[in-house]
């Protein structure tokens, strides 16, 4: 019986092939091929092939190799699932994150996102820097000049230091992370202490060797956007939407593995939090860890990297909806519409709010939230 079923699918497929002009049945047939080559399923490979013909593509296969005509595309499929309710069709979220998963694999195999730097010459000027120092433990500093010589870094300070540390000689671990690259380490050796830009300095070797120790995995894209920002009080209601108030900070980027956020009052790492925010009218709750920080001491304003927990796909295909520009712009952020003038205050004035301290300090057990 199946064997009888295989055969009259087979047969209605090349009836419908042969119906074909010959020069739109190859184009369909090299279409199917590649889309199977990159794990779409039959039924996936026709919808794409229809959302290609009413995107109006001369040729659909070239959304498998054109951003463009990819964006194209899901564009049409967003379209289709907002006019048609298709918000709550798990099967139709599950094809638009694998679309999502395609448009950044092309995203990504573009050379200036693959290559990298493969020298410490190549690194900017401002960089901020980790330094490992034998004995003492890891440091903050940055690089202040970048030459054929030599790296001129900010003097780390640190209580761990002993009163009379002498810098000269000593050997060095640096990490950095390189924006929209990836994290990079490398040996060095302090050469002098100096006196750079009006900033007590040392002057470290240079290294041809990078050991690249991180790809980035996703794509960001830049914000800054009104947000609350809670503590995650219970484990299990992760995606739950907040109702109250949080504290107010500022999204300042985003992507469907984590987000960065500029808020009062020094943070903490290792801090687990919620952040709330909206996009296309819809409220979005990523929760996640904070694993680094960067705090301004004459504005007492942190900004923290942000590691999302994995999302549900709903929640993800939004996001990366953002990420790629598929959504429609704002017209209003519902009960975020006032909080963008709320929050622009904090950028005008320091916190002085106990618990918003207590909270970023990580050591906040209160079940409730700051207004």
């Amino acid at each position: 019986m199946i064997p009888s079923i295989l055969v009259i699918i087979v047969a209605g497929i090349m009836i419908f092939l042969l119906s074909m002009s010959d020069k739109s049945r190859s184009g369909r047939i090299q279409f199917f091929a590649k889309g199977k080559d990159l794990g779409f399923s039959f039924r996936e490979i026709e919808l794409l092939y229809k959302l290609a013909v009413k995107s109006d593509l001369e040729d659909p296969s070239t959304l498998f190799f054109s951003h463009d005509q990819l964006d194209a595309c899901i564009k049409a499929m967003v379209k289709h699932m907002n006019m048609t309710d298709g918000d709550d069709d798990k099967e139709k979220h599950d094809f638009l994150a694998k679309l999502y998963e395609y448009r950044k694999k092309i995203e990504m195999e573009k050379p200036q996102v693959k290559n990298g730097i493969s020298n410490s010459r190549q690194i900017s000027d401002g960089q901020n820097i980790r330094v490992l120092v034998k004995g003492i433990g890891v440091l903050r500093a940055q690089i202040i000049k970048n030459t054929t010589g030599y790296i001129t870094i900010s003097k780390p300070a640190s209580d761990k230091l002993p009163e009379y540390f002498s810098w000269q000689g000593q050997k060095l671990s640096v990490y950095f992370w390189r924006e929209e690259d990836a994290g990079y380490v490398f040996d060095s050796e302090v050469l002098d202490e100096v006196i750079s830009k009006g900033i007590t300095s040392l002057k470290i070797s240079h290294s041809d060797t990078l050991s690249r120790t991180q790809k980035r995995r996703s794509i960001r894209v830049r914000f800054h956007k009104a947000a609350y920002l809670y503590p995650v009080t219970n484990e299990d209601e992760l995606n739950k939407i907040e109702i109250t108030p949080g504290l107010k900070c500022f999204l300042e980027d985003l992507s469907d593995t984590g987000c960065a956020v500029t808020v009062g009052g020094k943070g903490s790492e290792g801090l687990r939090v919620k952040v709330q925010f909206t996009l296309n009218n819809a409220i979005i709750c990523m929760s996640g860890t904070v694993r680094s920080l960067a705090y301004k001491e004459n504005l007492n304003r942190s900004q923290l990297h942000i590691e999302a927990d994995p999302l549900p796909i709903e929640i993800r295909n939004q996001i990366l909806g953002e990420v790629f520009g598929m959504l429609p712009e704002d017209e209003a952020d519902l009960p975020f519409r006032l909080m963008g003038e709320e929050a622009e205050e904090m950028s005008e004035k320091t916190s002085t709010d106990p618990f918003e301290q207590e909270f970023l300090a990580g050591n906040s057990d209160s079940t409730e939230v700051a207004s």
